[in-house]
């Protein structure tokens, strides 16, 4: 890594260990690219003059050992810390009402079959109809799972999704529920103190669907 290049990721990586999460982009909240640009980015980021770092940047927080990437604030893209896992997870394991309630067909499904496969490929999922990536992003939504894009061998866009102890597994997490209440009320403490801070209006999953 280039010393301009840790600078840059610097910019990001102190901020979000400092609020726990971070967006990719916002018009108001701290952001990914907000601190690369030096400015709020409104619109598509990819249009900015620094797309590119904004990019390079963004790819590095995907590889790094302590980030987990979810739609977490606002349904984005949303980088958290590692100091937060326990949160999440405590939350995407609990399979509590706003979580399960009112899902399409298809989607409790494709959550059954995830229960049972632990991780699936969305491109590969012909038994759950023509589009089973919206019951995926349904799910992703709702926290009840975690998902992943990739680039298929065709170069299509896929999800891999997988269920939480999966991830923790994977991601090395040593993972122990808590009460999903506590962490429910830990993030949105969180997020009311940075929406203070700058003005925002970032919302959480559980607040969107009750």
């Amino acid at each position: 890594m280039t010393a301009h290049l840790k600078k840059q990721f610097d910019k990001v990586f102190l901020p979000l260990h400092e609020f726990g999460f971070l967006l990719l982009t916002d018009a108001s909240l701290p952001s990914v690219s907000g601190l690369i640009a030096g400015e709020p980015v409104r619109g598509s980021w990819w249009s900015h003059e620094s797309a590119q770092q904004i990019f390079t940047v963004s790819e590095l927080l995907e590889d790094h050992p302590d980030i987990l990437i979810l739609k977490l604030v606002s349904e984005k893209v949303t980088f958290v810390h590692r100091d937060l896992w326990g949160h999440i997870y405590s939350i995407g394991v609990a399979r509590e009402d706003w979580q399960l309630g009112n899902l399409t067909s298809a989607a409790k499904q494709l959550l059954k079959a995830l229960d049972t496969e632990g991780c699936l490929q969305t491109n590969k999922l012909k038994a759950f109809g023509p589009n089973p990536g919206n019951a995926a992003r349904e799910l992703e939504r709702r926290l009840l799972l975690h998902a992943n894009q990739i680039h298929t061998e065709s170069g299509a866009h896929a999800k891999v999704i997988e269920t939480w102890d999966t991830w923790a597994k994977r991601a090395g997490f040593n993972a122990r529920a808590k009460s999903p209440a506590a962490a429910r009320r830990f993030l949105e403490k969180r997020l009311a103190d940075i929406n203070a801070k700058f003005n925002g209006k970032g919302r959480l999953p559980w607040t969107t669907n009750t």
